[in-house]
Parts: structure tokens; C-alpha cells; sequence
């Protein structure tokens, strides 16, 4: 059996996973404040500097769920590519699982609170990247989860968008390390690796192995060297410039398989995950919308 759908969730495998401890997941963030020209008078009393509050966020949980069926038919007959007929419909639903999870997290969508009849919610990355922008023509950012991106008017991806996107990013005080693309913006991108006025391409192989099985575009900014990497899950016409490790995956169940009681003449398992994006200060990463190639 060869299956080609894709499985490869690189935002939901780059960013950190950690514990969430109610369905309301809030967390802080922090800034030291601007620097300034620091001159005190000699043997001056001390005044007490201003202290500046850290800020408090949340996002709620949400509830992602496969429910594979198989008959004990299925189960007892001999079938072809595989020895359980339950076991392989767990499998393929656990991948599929996954990438709706991927799916979420970078949605442009904000979070629902939910209620008896309204599905709970997690405002996806979009809707949290508001400092470091570059948006098509009548665009709006989206802001602290609770609105999403205002799509704008398409325009034709170029490098100097990217540039502002990575300078502003640096301004506040990020260090981008990656660019998440989707397709069409990735052969975009692949024409200014390869001899962008940015610096020089590199492309990371494994040189040890018979045959290159991944190749890794770096993109080299002013800024710092990122990895571009293609994401078939996320807005396609939108370009993310991440600092990986502002991001992470809070779980309150991150992956459990239960079966469920049997009613008829076939069994069930419910595979169910409870997680949120924790944007820990987005301030660090940007977002280049509204693309074409």
C-alpha cells in the first residue's frame, strides 16, 4: 500500500510542546524598555526607575478528534497490505489528526471561547502577528488572538518586502531563524536564494549519504541566516518569518488513543488531542501577506 498524502507538520515539530493547565492557557511577556543616553549627576540621590508591567495573554484550548470504525468482518477477513484492519484506519487517522493540528496553529482564525453548542477555539498564528508586518493594499494585521488578518489587495512577492519584514523584526528585538512558505511563494523564494541581493545562497545537503534525501535552502539576511521551508498547511499566499522558539504547543492532552465501549458488531477508539498556540511574544516574528508569485 503507498500512500502519498502528505504527513510532514514542520511548525507543529519545530515549535517546543508543553503542559496547559486549563482550558484558558495564559501566559506573560515582557520588554526591558528603550535605551537612552544614561548621564547621572555626581552624589545624586538614586530616583526609583519606572517599572514596566509584563503583559498577561491566553488562548483557548481546542479540542481536535479521529473516531476510526471497523467491523469485525473487516477485522477477521485476511486483508490484503496489512495484518489488523483497526490498527492501520488508527494509524492513518493519527496522521491525519496531526495535520489538522498543523492546520490550526497557522490559521488566520481567532479564539472562540465556545459553549454547549459552539466548538472551543485557539486563535491560530495569524491572527497573533501585529508588530513586524507587510500586507497587501487595504490589509490589517491581526492582533493578540482576538482578530484575525484583514486579507489585502495581491501583489507580486519580492525580496525588499521580505527585507522590511526582517529589519522590523530586528528592530524589536527578534532573531528570525526560519521562513515558512507554501508552494508557489517557495519557487518564488528559491530564485533569490540562489543568487539573492541579500548575501551569498547556500543550500544545506547530507553530504555522508549515498542519496540526498533533503536539501534545505538558507536564505541570508543582513539580519542573520534563515532556513526557508515550505509548509503544504499554512495560507499558501502568506510568507512566515519566525523566531521558532517564540512559539510553542501547550497541551492539555497532546495525543491519547481510548477505545470506546462496543455497541454493535464493530469496534471503535476515539483519538483525541487538547493543545494551544502559546505565542510568547510575537513581537519577534513577522509576517509578508498577501502573495503571488
Amino acid at each position: 500500500i503507498y500512500d502519498i498524502s502528505p504527513t510532514e507538520t514542520p511548525f507543529l515539530s519545530g515549535i517546543s510542546h508543553g503542559p496547559a493547565t486549563a482550558t484558558k492557557h495564559e501566559w506573560q511577556t515582557d520588554e526591558l524598555g528603550a535605551a537612552a543616553n544614561n548621564a547621572q549627576i555626581e552624589g545624586n540621590d538614586s530616583a526609583a526607575t519606572a517599572a514596566i508591567p509584563s503583559v498577561r495573554l491566553d488562548n483557548n484550548t481546542q479540542i481536535s478528534t479521529k473516531t476510526p470504525m471497523v467491523t469485525r468482518t473487516q477485522r477477521s477477513v485476511n486483508s490484503a497490505g496489512r495484518g489488523d484492519e483497526l490498527d492501520y484506519q488508527i494509524m492513518k487517522n493519527a496522521k491525519l489528526l496531526k495535520n489538522d493540528m498543523e492546520t490550526a496553529l497557522l490559521a488566520n482564525k481567532i479564539k472562540v471561547t465556545g459553549s454547549a453548542s459552539v466548538a472551543r477555539e485557539l486563535a491560530g498564528i495569524e491572527s497573533w502577528l501585529a508588530s513586524n508586518t507587510s500586507l497587501g493594499s487595504t490589509g490589517v494585521a491581526g492582533s493578540l488572538g482576538t482578530t484575525a488578518r484583514v486579507a489585502g489587495t495581491p501583489r507580486s512577492f519580492s525580496e525588499s518586502l521580505l527585507k522590511t519584514v526582517l529589519a522590523s523584526c530586528w528592530d524589536n528585538g527578534g532573531n528570525p531563524d526560519t521562513i515558512m512558505v507554501g508552494s508557489t511563494i517557495k519557487q518564488a523564494m528559491s530564485g533569490i536564494v540562489n543568487g539573492g541581493s541579500a548575501g551569498a545562497a547556500q543550500r544545506v545537503v547530507d553530504g555522508n549519504a549515498a542519496t540526498v534525501h533533503t536539501a534545505i535552502d538558507i536564505y541570508v539576511s543582513d539580519f542573520g541566516s534563515l532556513a526557508v521551508v515550505p509548509n503544504r498547511f499554512q495560507v499558501q499566499d502568506s510568507m512566515l518569518v519566525l523566531e521558532m522558539d517564540m512559539f510553542a504547543m501547550a497541551s492539555l492532552t497532546e495525543f491519547e488513543e481510548t477505545p470506546l465501549a462496543k455497541v454493535g458488531d464493530s469496534d471503535k477508539v476515539m483519538l483525541v488531542s487538547e493543545y494551544t498556540l502559546e505565542s510568547r511574544n510575537e513581537a519577534a516574528s513577522g509576517i509578508v501577506a498577501d502573495l503571488t508569485a
